[in-house]
């Protein structure tokens, strides 16, 4: 993951008078926070604003100003009821304050004039925010400006059950070295497929069990894309590189073939999912950092260490291995006064302090924003967290910040399911695909 030069601010004059001066008179402040994807783990993506409100409102006190800050959070586990009901709030004219949300959205949100810039109201190079990572905050920018601040870092791996793998041959001493192998390519996709069918031929686990993706559509799947030699963007143009996608298409036939994935697994309850991974079920599967919250907190995998190990996703033929981070980022919503939107923007900032992001990035299984957080005892005390950061981030790819994106990644996904149940090969599905996007997108996607 290549580190990006340090991110300079266009900030307003002395940062709106040094942003107190915004709300000397205030004494009754309203800021609605809604968060996507936030689960029994996840609360700290919204309860990070009590404690920065507290913060700011102890702040205030000591300067001689009275402020009251409530807090409304609304927090979704659904993505899907998040961003319909976050479309229809903004129709409507009642947008939250700040929203948390995946990194994708800041492209077609900046252009729809749904957010505002961040750096417009937070001073870059200021303290935690000049802390973050730079290439964290390099995919929270759209058009070479910061419109979002990073609210966690993850990365998602590959997870193999440690008695499959024993049971087919592997030593302790090889299931220890096989991070590093999957790394420097000694250890492919290809590798995948056969050790999933040893597992199944040997009635470890059941048919369809021996490599057991994820459920639905999601970020994970562009994993393989790269692991195959795929790009999804080059200076600012999408990129659609046809043999890594057929490629990436035929692996999920052939796994289809070999009887180590079930053809109709796109669907499947995802409680079951969870189930299955965590007791043992599967052979290999992939997933994100934040599962081992889920698998160890809900799932009951209290021995996770003694049973799994992780890796980054293998290469493929034409790709090496790699994992992708998907950041979420706190944004601001357009539609509020500048007073509300400086506090809102004020508390953003608090809530991106190291031990407080921390919070949520230990008992979420995320990853921190900075180096500073990493040095905060409750991170560097925690063993997924360390491993995890030091084995993935460095390897890390993120999906672009690309207006275009989402038309690219829905006629993507089609035709990847298309070939994966079999209703096309993956010769017709990537020609369809090729076809749909240069009716599409036209000059704005590179077809190789």
């Amino acid at each position: 993951m290549t580190v990006l030069p340090t991110l300079k601010s266009a900030t307003l004059a002395a940062v709106l008078l040094a942003s107190t001066a915004v709300f000397a008179s205030a004494k009754d402040v309203t800021i609605s926070v809604w968060s996507g994807g936030s689960g029994p783990n996840d609360n700290y993506r919204t309860d990070a604003f009590d404690i920065a409100a507290d913060i700011l409102e102890r702040e205030a006190a000591i300067r001689g100003q009275q402020l009251n800050i409530i807090v409304q959070k609304t927090p979704y586990s659904g993505w899907e009821d998040f961003k319909q009901a976050l479309t229809l709030a903004a129709e409507a004219k009642k947008a939250p304050n700040i929203v948390a949300t995946g990194h994708e959205d800041i492209g077609p949100w900046a252009q729809a004039g749904l957010i505002v810039p961040v750096e417009k109201f937070i001073d870059l190079d200021s303290w935690p925010i000049s802390d973050i990572y730079p290439n964290l905050m390099e995919i929270t920018s759209f058009n070479g400006t910061v419109y979002g601040i990073p609210q966690d870092a993850e990365s998602r791996p590959f997870f193999f059950w440690k008695p499959y793998m024993k049971a087919i041959g592997y030593s302790d001493a090889d299931i220890e070295a096989l991070p590093v192998k999957v790394e420097k390519g000694e250890y492919t996709l290809k590798n995948v497929l056969e050790d999933a069918k040893k597992m199944q031929d040997k009635g470890l686990v059941q048919a369809g069990y021996g490599f057991y993706p994820r459920t639905n559509n999601g970020p994970d799947y562009w994993q393989f894309y790269t692991s195959f030699g795929g790009v999804m963007e080059e200076e600012g143009k999408l990129v659609f590189d046809k043999a890594a996608m057929k490629r990436t298409y035929q692996y999920f036939a052939d796994l289809v073939k070999a009887g180590v994935t079930k053809k109709n697994h796109i669907g499947m309850p995802g409680d079951q999912w969870w189930k299955e991974v965590a007791t043992g079920k599967a052979g290999i599967w992939h997933g994100g950092t934040w599962h081992y919250a889920r698998l160890v907190n809900q799932e009951g995998l209290k021995d996770f260490f003694t049973n799994v190990q992780f890796t980054l996703v293998p290469g493929g033929e034409g790709g090496k291995a790699n994992t992708l981070t998907h950041p979420l980022a706190y944004l601001l919503m357009a539609g509020h006064t500048e007073e509300e939107t400086q506090i809102a923007a004020d508390l953003i900032k608090i809530a991106s302090e190291p031990r407080i992001n921390a919070l949520h990035a230990i008992k979420s299984a995320h990853l921190g924003i900075s180096p500073s957080e990493t040095k905060v005892d409750l991170y560097a005390a925690d063993r997924w967290a360390s491993e995890a950061t030091e084995r993935l981030l460095p390897h890390a790819n993120a999906m672009p910040n690309n207006a275009d994106f989402g038309k690219y990644w829905t006629i993507m996904w089609k035709n990847f399911e298309a070939s994966w149940t079999g209703a096309k090969t993956a010769d017709a599905a990537v020609n369809d695909a090729e076809a749909e996007l240069k009716s599409t997108l036209g000059a704005a996607i590179i077809i190789r």
